[in-house]
Parts: C-alpha cells; sequence; structure tokens
C-alpha cells in the first residue's frame, strides 16, 4: 500500500486538473477490443495488460471512484477503484513504460479515445508525486538547466560547426560556403537535435549542402539549438514552457521568418502544435519542418537531384508525432520520389504505420530497454517485407531505435535521415553530383 500522502497528492490532482476533455474521455470506453491489435506492445506479448483499454483503466477508474455517483456509491459495480489499491510502480510501467504515446490505437479506436491524451494526463500525475523514471527526469533536467538535453556547451557547439564548416566548404568545392552562426535577419533558424553535433554532426553537414545549394539565407543558433522538448514525454508542462520559450525567444531575437525543425517528430510537435498552447501566444514566426523546406526547394527548382545517388531500394518509416499527430505526410514521400531511385512504401503506412518503439521518451528511459526493443518487433517485420536496404527515418530517436532493431533482429539495413539522403544525390551549382557514399553519418 503506497503512502497516504501519495494518495492525497493523486486526489488533489484529480480535482484540480480534470479538464472537460478528460472527464468525456474516461467515461467513452466501451471497451471493444478494437485497440489492441492496433498497439505495437500489444502485437510483440500479447498481454492484457498491454491491450491500449486495459492501459488507460488505471487512471480511467480513479476518475470513476471520485468523480462519478456510481462510482462512490457502488464502486464494485462501475470498476471504480479508489488510490488505496493503486500501486505506483504498476501505475508507473504502465504509463511510462507499456506506452510511446504513439496514436495508433485512437484511430483504430470504435468512439476515438483519444488515448495518448490520457496517458499524457496520468503523466502529469506522476510528475507531481515524483515519479518520473529516473533517466527521463535527467534528460528533461538538463535541458532546464543548460539549455539542451545533452549538457551540450556554448563553445563545444562552435568548435564544432567550425570544423563542419571546414568539411562542408571541402565536399561543395567552395571556400565562401558557411554555416553561420547567430545571423540576425536570416531568413530561416534551423534548429537541431542535440544527439546530431554530439554523435551525427554529418547530418549537419546534410542539411547545410543542401541550403548552400538552394542559396538559403540561414543560420543556427549556438546558444538555443535544441529542438527536443523531452518535457512534452513526461508532463511536465512547467518544463515544457521553460524549453520552448527559449526557442521562440531566439527567433525573435534574431528575427527570422521561419525556425526550421530538425528532423525530429516530438520536436516539430511540440514548437509546432504544442508551445503556442505553453505559452499562450501565436507566433510572428512560420515553424516548418525541414522536410517542408526541402520539398519547397525542389518544387520551387532550388535544388536539383540525381536519383541514380541513391540505387539500393528505400523504404519509409512515418514518425508518429510528425504524421498521426504533426500532419506532414506527404512531403517526405515527394522528396523521395525525386531523390532515390527505388521506393518503396511500408504496409501499413502513413497515419496507420506502426510505431518503431521509440517513441514517448522510451528511448532515454533505460528502465525500459529491454521491452522497448521488443515492441518493435511489428515495425522489424514491416522492414522485412519490403526488401530496402535502406530505411529513411524523419526522426533522430526513430533512427535510434532502428539502429539498435536492426542490430537485435539482424536486418541487414541503414536507417537514414532524408536530409542525408537527399544531400547525396544534390546536384550543386558546379553541376556535379555530391555523394557522400562514404559518409560516417550514415546509420546502420
Amino acid at each position: 500500500m503506497e503512502a497516504p500522502a501519495n494518495h492525497r497528492l493523486i486526489l488533489e490532482h484529480l480535482k484540480r486538473k480534470i479538464p472537460r476533455r478528460l472527464a468525456i474521455l474516461v467515461n467513452s470506453c466501451v471497451h471493444c477490443g478494437l485497440c489492441s491489435d492496433s498497439c505495437h506492445y500489444y502485437l510483440a506479448e500479447n498481454k492484457s495488460r498491454f491491450i491500449p483499454a486495459f492501459r488507460t483503466d488505471r487512471l480511467s477508474s480513479l476518475f470513476r471512484r471520485y468523480h462519478t455517483w456510481l462510482g462512490r456509491l457502488i464502486p464494485f459495480w462501475t470498476g471504480a477503484r479508489g488510490v488505496e489499491e493503486l500501486s505506483l510502480k504498476e501505475f508507473t510501467d504502465a504509463v511510462f513504460g507499456e506506452c510511446t504515446m504513439c496514436g495508433r490505437c485512437s484511430i483504430n479506436c470504435s468512439v476515438g479515445l483519444d488515448i495518448g491524451f490520457l496517458i499524457r494526463e496520468a503523466r502529469k500525475i506522476l510528475v507531481e508525486l515524483n515519479q518520473v523514471p529516473r533517466s527521463l527526469q535527467s534528460t528533461v533536467d538538463k535541458a532546464v538547466t543548460t539549455g539542451n538535453n545533452m549538457a551540450i556547451k556554448e563553445e563545444e557547439l562552435t568548435g564544432t560547426i567550425q570544423w563542419l564548416e571546414e568539411e562542408l566548404q571541402q565536399e561543395v568545392g567552395d571556400p565562401r560556403a558557411k554555416i553561420p552562426l547567430n545571423k540576425a535577419g536570416a531568413r530561416v533558424l534551423y534548429t537541431l537535435n542535440p544527439r546530431e553535433p554530439k554523435f551525427f554532426p554529418l547530418s549537419i553537414i546534410a542539411i547545410a549542402k543542401i541550403f548552400y545549394a538552394a542559396g538559403e539565407n540561414w543560420t543556427l543558433s549556438s546558444t538555443n539549438f535544441d529542438a527536443t522538448n523531452y518535457a512534452y514525454y513526461s508532463g511536465d508542462d512547467q518544463a515544457a514552457r521553460i524549453i520552448a520559450r527559449r526557442l521562440v525567444d531566439e527567433a525573435e531575437k534574431l528575427g527570422v521568418n521561419i525556425l526550421a525543425v530538425t528532423e525530429c517528430g516530438h520536436a516539430y510537435r511540440s514548437i509546432r502544435w504544442e508551445s503556442p498552447n505553453w505559452l499562450g501566444k501565436r507566433f510572428g514566426f512560420k515553424v516548418k519542418s525541414i522536410l517542408e523546406l526541402i520539398a519547397d526547394y525542389l518544387s520551387e527548382g532550388r535544388i536539383r537531384v540525381d536519383p541514380s545517388a541513391n540505387s539500393a531500394p528505400v523504404t519509409l518509416h512515418d514518425p508518429c508525432n510528425l504524421v498521426r499527430y504533426g500532419g506532414v505526410v506527404e512531403v517526405q514521400r515527394h522528396i523521395l520520389r525525386q531523390a532515390v531511385s527505388n521506393f518503396v512504401e511500408m504496409h501499413p503506412n502513413r497515419e496507420n504505420n506502426y510505431c518503431c518503439g521509440g517513441g514517448g521518451g522510451l528511448l532515454s528511459m533505460s528502465e525500459y530497454a529491454e521491452l522497448r526493443l521488443k515492441a518493435g518487433k511489428a515495425k522489424v517485420e514491416q522492414i522485412r517485407q519490403t526488401g530496402a536496404k535502406v530505411v529513411a527515418a524523419p526522426c533522430h530517436n526513430c533512427i535510434d531505435q532502428l539502429m539498435e532493431l536492426n542490430k537485435k533482429y539482424k536486418l541487414g539495413i541503414e536507417a537514414r535521415t532524408i536530409g542525408e539522403i537527399v544531400a547525396d544525390a544534390l546536384i550543386l551549382p558546379s553541376g556535379r553530383v555530391n555523394p557522400s557514399t562514404d559518409s560516417p553519418s550514415k546509420k546502420g
């Protein structure tokens, strides 16, 4: 039995923070079971606790117990449970370790129940109880205290950009090619996932090459460059607000027209769709995925590509937050059909694609690593059925998960960002194709 203090905090949260939307949702589930085959966890393990409706019942049973008259009078009849019956360990495992909030169950729900929203509401309770998994909380804390989730110092980033600029100049054959920092009045502020400068810096070169070929007026920030927001995953709105405000303030300070988000699904969702609500304001600039900019460049003739530079079969993984929740669905296909010779769709695809298993902050939660890889089996089978040798994945969390799945299940594929694939096929202003076929930014 949990400490009474925990019980009081849970009840206070339910009393203070039950929005009308949540009240409707928790009373909507008809337990039809359609969500079970939608969940990659259930497909991998076939255990009842992985059925999305069963998982969210942990929250809805509490709501019924304290916020419905039947639950208060005859709780056993409604399946309502009191906080004294709640195990915080089971609750934490259910909402953090056993769900990526991918949303696939919701699009197959007979009543349209937004289970991802329910799970995040449950995570908010655990934030107040200091029950966020330690490794995820550490990632959020780093972002809040240092400005990015990997605690990269400004001088470290600046040094990395300097040598990347030299590499860029060699690749494009132009000593005037730049990776600008803190350039006021640029049209585009490009943001990064800290894993890029830390582990995959040549991914930055790929985008810099595209900007160079397009003649874009762009910049990076040396201080507020982190597009990720793991507080969205943890359920901590206060921390999420702090992280989001830094990016918005930087874009406003530099006076840019577009804040371009690197290939990261939750980063795009958090800054494009969630941040205006967290900050209570409309932005004076546009927020775009870098994929949208690349597609614009191709459509406008600002860049040209030679698909023969990417001759291996390529398939596409649809990141949940970018596609199901973000609405960026077709531009990546538009890009790949021009930049590769043999594009093969996964099935199902687009909004129905399976989560790779790396979302929901799971990649930062070492506590659940084994289960995370088991949950990736549905994605593994999707990839195998395509026969592809390259998986284009416009999200760094997905890239990391796919790399681990590739190793565990011996898929024999490379996981690559779309920017890297396009950069290999670029026809530079000099007229030559400049593929980086030996680039260590390729991920397998």
